[in-house]
């Protein structure tokens, strides 16, 4: 996944900071259009998660800030729902004057009421996607507290969110109060899907049972088990991405749009690195992979370091060698288990080493065989283990040619 800051204006012409998350290979099959939560920012953890998971689809996603928030101009105090409507009505047009006009409207708890109206003003939506969202944007009313009682009556008030402090006026408060959302829902008259914690603690499950129940098919519903309001757990925010972008994929299937194709030939190795740290996608062949760094070296740890996909290509080699081996003889192997680990040791601890001196790599490997094997047979297939091919390229001389490409 490759991105790129952009701008565009809102309603009143002041400039709106976005990023345009771009598939690391080809051009986009299809732009998607993200609405992050509530007094939020584009680069909240859930937003960067599912924009990623959409580009591996071959999606581009449009992520940016509401008026006042974020990187974006404007001050918040002035700003409403319906002015964050207005914000994703801009963001589509400035999609569809500059790239492409989005088809997938995602959003995230307010974000996702938001764009359950925005969805009705952007022709080119063809299916929408909400995360935790309130049922009623008067809900977001009751987050405020006391201070809801003293913007009424005093007509504003500054009120301490998630530990910051935003100023809101009274007439944040009557544009909540008239909006037509379950009229609205009911004629969206798009694929809907809606994803929801039965824990949500801010957000309670009822709404999605009301989105739900005043939307007409095709529709569906997600439960995330385990997860809070705003995701901050990876494995939730992740898989809230892979399950969005599969269920795109049928939508975007109708209009002809495919998963990206890899860069790679059948037999090729294609590796990018973006800016997202040290996140890099890994082509081989038809084949998508990921590699990252841990996050105590600095990286996201969305995938296995480079050590750890070399380790893994050891103990693949490994296991398929066993297999074609035991195939081969007829031996009753059911199953063959590799746990292996790489190391960096000094070259001292190794009395049968060549090396003398310095550090070398060490890759321990145990296997485990499942099956009516003899004793025999098992001294055997370990010897073959030693045959498999990366371990012989491991124990051989390598050569690395390297060139820049023209």
């Amino acid at each position: 996944m490759s991105g790129e800051p952009v701008h565009f204006p809102n309603a009143s012409g002041q400039l709106l900071a976005g990023r345009l998350e771009m598939p690391a290979h080809g051009k986009p099959r299809a732009y998607a259009l993200y609405a992050h939560c509530f007094t939020c920012g584009k680069d909240v953890r859930a937003a960067v998660d599912i924009c990623r998971a959409l580009c591996m689809r071959g999606i581009a996603v449009l992520r940016f800030d509401f008026t006042g928030l974020g990187e974006s101009a404007g001050d918040f105090a002035d700003t409403t729902f319906s002015s964050n409507i207005s914000d994703l009505v801009c963001a589509a047009r400035f999609l569809e004057e500059r790239y492409q006009a989005p088809k997938i409207l995602v959003g995230h708890s307010l974000g996702g009421t938001a764009v359950l109206e925005a969805a009705h003003r952007v022709p080119s939506c063809i299916a929408v996607v909400t995360v935790a969202a309130p049922a009623t944007p008067e809900h977001v009313a009751r987050l405020l507290g006391p201070a809801r009682d003293v913007i009424e009556t005093q007509g504003e008030a500054d009120v301490m969110l998630v530990g910051r402090k935003f100023h809101f006026k009274k007439t944040f408060l009557d544009d909540l109060v008239s909006q037509q959302w379950q009229q609205n829902i009911h004629a969206l008259r798009k694929p809907l899907l809606i994803f929801h914690s039965p824990t949500d603690a801010t957000v309670d499950i009822i709404n999605a049972s009301q989105i739900f129940t005043a939307a007409l098919h095709p529709k569906s519903f997600v439960a995330l088990n385990g997860a809070d309001h705003l995701l901050t757990r990876s494995e939730d925010s992740e898989y809230v991405g892979v399950m969005l972008a599969a269920w795109a994929s049928k939508y975007l299937g109708e209009l002809g749009v495919k998963p990206a194709a890899s860069p790679a030939a059948e037999g090729e190795v294609v590796v990018r690195i973006g800016r997202e740290h040290y996140r890099t996608d890994v082509y081989a062949g038809a084949h998508v992979l990921v590699a990252d760094e841990p996050q105590d070296a600095g990286g996201g740890n969305t995938g296995p370091s480079p050590y750890g996909l070399l380790t893994s290509a050891l103990g693949a080699c490994t296991a398929i060698t066993l297999r074609m081996y035991a195939d081969r003889k007829q031996w009753p192997l059911e199953a063959v288990t590799v746990h292996l680990k790489h190391e960096k040791i000094h070259a001292s601890d190794c009395a049968s080493c060549e090396t003398g001196e310095g550090r070398l790599d060490r890759f321990k490997r145990e296997i485990e065989f499942a099956g009516a094997l003899d004793a025999a047979q098992q001294q055997r297939l370990l010897e073959i283990a030693n045959k498999c091919p990366v371990h012989q390229t491991l124990r051989s001389e390598v050569l690395i040619e390297t060139h820049l490409k023209k």
